[in-house]
């Protein structure tokens, strides 16, 4: 959830780019193009075509249109079901394919992509596209899956990110973000210059699978719509000739840009109706109904952002916002508003959520987890939502009709405890019936009659709505070969598969179910499996089968002037079984696996991707030559059975054993305290002004961003002549939320405090943030000696920019002030952050992994770092540390199944202190681990920064504030899942130590 770009230079995906440009002359540039920049007719709404030639990538070019109703490719109506993923939360390029397989398996035929400006920009002019920021090799991921693309590179992103998505350099332009202002417009069109160029050539029109363009983020408080005129005048010139959309966040009176200047083709909606109480996951549409409203008349109604999860605000931990909207509320607001709505273009948030690894989160929100209670866990593992997903998906990208509908007159239930609505396509006549209680949050049971005049007749509809549950039945369809009249029994899929239609239907286990079929003359009706009766009435040629959802039913239809029909009936946990399979030999169904990925045929052989998390039945409905069967590249004996499928048996992946932790070494650090500690290569922290719109308590500014240091922990050391009278220290400092600081003078620790966070926009900020005041002990500081005053303060993120306005974003980090009781000699600052501050020194981890600690800068995180000589520990026991900093370092081999999918883990024992733990595997920061911090104990570490078949180094860096301050404990590894297949995954290329990191830390 969220909070809730022309160019002369193209990006170039696999060279780092550094297009640096003075930034004086982009500012008038951006003056100069602003005022010449050509108007743009806002209210149109002109469709966005393409040619039919051969696009860059070889694939053919595709026409993309719109009406009221949905989007169309070539002509053909598409209703887009997306999912939401973040690729810069995966930091393994290889694995983006495994989420994006997953997505698609779920019966998604799209994808939602947010593009994060900071993560590819340490410093103005230098954009970085390459290995874990390989945007390129991402878009051909997903043409080659078979997705569509919703890009959106916003400027401004949110997604609970530092900085909303904005680079953190950003802080230091002038004029305020998010707007028309000249500062802000040189500093985004920078930005686009890079990102666009590779996302027009990927685009549709082009070959690509880029369906539409969603400029800026939820944008309606303070609001700029010459802004967001200039933002697409800027992409149309790039090449974008997708439609342009927009998603807004919050109804009421705010800009929605369906109308008026800054207008986009097509406006969107987010809806979040179960708020973010994971706490209390009973909780049932406190936010609403969640009922996408129609903002043009002239497009479709898009359901932009749609709760598919939620961040937890309460620390209650992910298993419970994924209770929160969990398969019942799924079932209940989705299909409600599937009818409600008629909307046709959805976007789910999130669908995989991933890990806010590094300095990546935004503080206020979220820790390191973004798992966000999602279909798909933060370890990649599937869930009963995902179960949901796929049931829902399969449906509406399977029937057509859903793609066009208006609403219609619904029939009436006989009971009152039965609420319907209804629509119809105006061209087939096929009915949609929406069954649920009139309140969504009732659970009660009734069972009743609908009175449903449908195209082929009326008719006496049993219902039931046990539980919170929510149905769409479906009447007057042409299922393929065949005409479906009703069915209480939900529609999964259905393909012509070996000259036959193939046709899944399910409901509740236990639930009464009936389908009528019509047919010109008595069909032949065989039950191959389950029990189901049947009747024909020769008057109006239906069909009538009865059967009660148990198990898996089979019944084979042949006859009676159509083709023959496969029809399977089944419950809701015998649907999730199913996986829908595109070929260019023709859809193929696959029943039983834990995942099926993609199939081919090969004159008589399937080959089959896919996976199993134990042994048990394969079973796979292909075209009618198949006769063999291989999976994963091992071919399996199958046997034809009477329903004319292929049955085998798969073997389970062999079990995984993880080695045990041992051999630590531990080091203390933090020699910045030492009065005599060098830092003669610090910065001179001496600025007087600053361009933040908040100003400094006292001078001069110590502000981490104004010196280059952006992201974790800063150094700083001020020294002043002492008089012998000075009583105490009193700072500030702003951390962003759950940040400390802490304070040394003389080499004598002081204490620590809590840093300041944001003040509520709203209300006035906080004149004396991160307050902390600090005795200093009689006889530490001798009359006109040098006293030297050593600060740590964690920088624990960027505020985001959710209202548009500079005092939230522009909050600054670090000192805000610092005064000495009983003295008026002037401090001398020096500062000190991540080495290279905005020059990177490791730019393939990027500028969001380490800080200023000196072990970051000494490389003390990094494999081959020389740790020999450090004390040899059992483990990073819970005992008592020495404040400041400690390091805990060992390795471990890993040599996992070769064609499996283990997901790994760190794994901490609850914590007992206030200690906070920094986890670098390989040199990646995964996470941070705490007192304070969040519920979070499991930590993700994601193939291809783990090496699975080598050596791996972890390092654990652990802040201790205070007196209550131990080692982080037992720390074990743990597999998340274990399946056979997955995809083949790469070692990510990064640096490990080299000497020249120890000089000058």
């Amino acid at each position: 959830m969220t909070g809730t770009r022309p160019g002369s230079t193209p990006a170039t995906p696999r060279t780092r780019i550094r297009a640096r440009v003075p930034w004086l002359l982009a500012v008038l540039l951006a003056l100069v193009a602003t005022s010449t920049a050509a108007p743009v007719a806002a209210t149109a709404a002109p469709t966005a075509t393409g040619t039919t030639a051969t696009g860059t990538t070889g694939a053919a070019r595709h026409q993309i249109g719109y009406d009221r109703y949905s989007l169309t490719v070539d002509g053909q109506r598409v209703l887009l079901w997306a999912g939401e993923f973040h690729y810069f939360r995966l930091p393994s390029p290889d694995l983006w394919r495994d989420a994006l397989e997953k997505i698609k398996a779920a019966g998604f035929n799209g994808v939602s992509l947010y593009f994060h400006w900071g993560y590819h920009s340490p410093k103005p002019g230098v954009y970085d596209f390459t290995g874990v920021r390989d945007i390129d090799r991402l878009l051909r991921m997903a043409e080659e899956v078979g997705l569509y693309v919703v890009a959106r590179p916003g400027p401004y992103i949110n997604a609970e990110t530092s900085g909303g998505g904005f680079p953190a350099w950003l802080k230091q332009v002038p004029d305020r973000a998010r707007s028309s202002d000249p500062g802000y417009t040189a500093a985004y069109r920078e930005w686009l210059n890079q990102v666009d160029p590779i996302l027009a050539r990927h685009q549709l029109t082009r070959g690509g699978s880029i369906i539409a363009y969603n400029v800026e983020n939820e944008y309606g408080a303070n609001t700029d719509p010459v802004y967001m005129e200039q933002l697409q005048q800027l992409v149309r010139a790039h090449g974008i000739d997708v439609p342009i959309v927009h998603n807004n966040c919050c109804g009421g009176n705010q800009a929605n840009w369906s109308s008026g200047q800054g207008a986009v083709q097509i406006p969107g909606v987010d809806d979040y109706p179960q708020s973010f109480d994971c706490p209390n996951p009973d909780t049932w549409g406190s936010w609403g109904e969640g009922v996408t409203r129609r903002l043009r008349a002239d497009a479709p109604v898009y359901a932009a952002e749609y709760q598919a999860g939620a961040i937890d605000l309460n620390n209650a931990g992910y298993d419970r916002c994924r209770d929160l909207t969990g398969p019942d509320y799924m079932k209940v607001f989705y299909k409600s508003n599937i009818i409600a709505s008629g909307a046709t273009m959805y976007g789910y948030y999130m669908t995989y959520g991933g890990t806010s690894w590094g300095w990546l989160p935004q503080p206020n929100d979220v820790y390191t987890s973004y798992d966000y209670g999602a279909a798909i866990t933060e370890q990649r593992q599937l869930t009963p939502k995902y179960d949901e997903f796929k049931r829902q998906g399969y449906f509406v990208t399977s029937v057509a009709p859903l793609a066009k509908t208006d609403p219609v007159t619904a029939p009436v239930p006989a009971a009152a405890g039965v609420h319907t609505e209804a629509r119809a396509n105006p061209d087939t006549r096929t009915q949609f019936l929406l069954v649920r209680h009139p309140d969504r949050g009732d659970s009660s049971d009734v069972a009743t009659t609908v009175d449903w005049s449908t195209p082929d007749g009326r008719y006496t509809v049993p219902v039931r709505v046990a539980g919170r549950d929510a149905k769409i039945l479906v009447a007057g369809y042409d299922l393929g070969g065949q005409r479906l009249v009703w069915s209480n029994s939900e529609i999964l899929t259905h393909a012509p598969i070996g000259g036959r239609d193939v046709a899944v239907l399910y409901g509740r286990d236990g639930e009464q179910g009936s389908t009528v079929l019509r047919y010109a003359a008595r069909p032949s009706v065989t039950v191959l499996a389950g029990q189901v009766r049947s009747g024909f009435d020769a008057a109006t040629g239906d069909l009538r089968l009865d059967y009660t959802h148990s198990g898996l039913a089979r019944v084979l239809i042949s006859g009676g002037g159509r083709p023959p029909l496969l029809l399977l009936l089944g419950t809701d946990q015998t649907a999730a079984r199913f996986w829908r399979l595109d070929t260019p030999s023709g859809p193929v169904l696959v029943r039983g696996t834990a995942l099926a990925r993609s199939a081919r045929v090969s004159g008589d052989t399937v080959l089959l991707r896919a996976e199993t998390d134990q042994a048990g039945e394969v079973e796979v409905f292909a075209p009618a030559p198949a006769r063999r069967l291989v999976v994963g590249g091992d071919a399996v004996r199958v046997r034809r059975t009477a329903s004319g499928t292929l049955l085998g048996t798969l073997s389970g992946p062999r079990p995984v054993r993880l080695p045990a932790l041992t051999d630590w070494r531990h080091q203390a650090e933090t020699p910045e305290a030492d009065p005599g500690f060098d830092d003669s290569g610090w910065t001179a922290a001496d600025h007087t002004t600053t361009v933040s719109p908040i100003k400094p308590k006292t001078l001069p500014v110590l502000y981490s961003d104004d010196y280059g240091f952006h992201h974790g922990s800063v150094w700083y050391r001020g020294r002043f002549t002492a008089t012998g009278a000075e009583t105490a220290v009193s700072l500030n400092a702003i951390t962003g939320k759950r940040g400390v600081y802490l304070v040394w003078l003389n080499g004598h620790y002081l204490g620590s405090a809590a840093g300041g966070v944001q003040a509520d926009s709203e209300a006035p900020i906080n004149p004396d943030p991160g307050r902390g005041d600090f005795a200093i002990p009689p006889g530490l500081l001798a009359e006109g000696s040098t006293a030297t005053l050593a600060v740590l303060v964690e920088n624990m993120g960027h505020n985001d920019d959710w209202t548009a306005e500079d005092t939230r974003f522009k909050q600054p980090r670090g000192l805000f002030g610092a005064t000495v009781a009983g003295s008026t000699a002037p401090i001398a600052w020096k500062i000190q952050g991540a080495r290279g501050g905005e020059d990177l020194a490791d730019p393939a981890r990027g500028p969001l992994n380490t800080g200023g600690r000196y072990g970051e800068r000494a490389g003390w995180h990094l494999p081959g770092f020389p740790d020999a000589g450090w004390p040899a520990v059992d483990a990073p026991e819970h005992t008592a540390l020495t404040p400041g900093i400690s390091w805990y370092r060992t390795s471990f081999r890993l040599d996992l199944p070769r064609g499996q999918d283990v997901s790994v883990g760190l794994r901490f024992a609850p914590p007992t202190g206030d200690s906070r733990v920094l986890i670098f595997l390989n040199g990646w920061n995964l996470g941070q681990y705490g007192a304070g911090i969040g519920p979070q104990r499991e930590f993700v570490l994601p193939a291809g920064l783990l090496r699975e078949h080598g050596d791996n180094t972890l390092a654990l860096a652990v802040l201790a504030p205070g007196a209550n301050s131990a080692g982080p404990g037992p720390v074990s590894l743990v597999a998340f899942g274990n399946h056979t297949g997955g995809v083949p995954v790469r070692d990510v290329p990064a640096p490990g130590y080299h000497r020249d990191l120890a000089q000058g830390a």
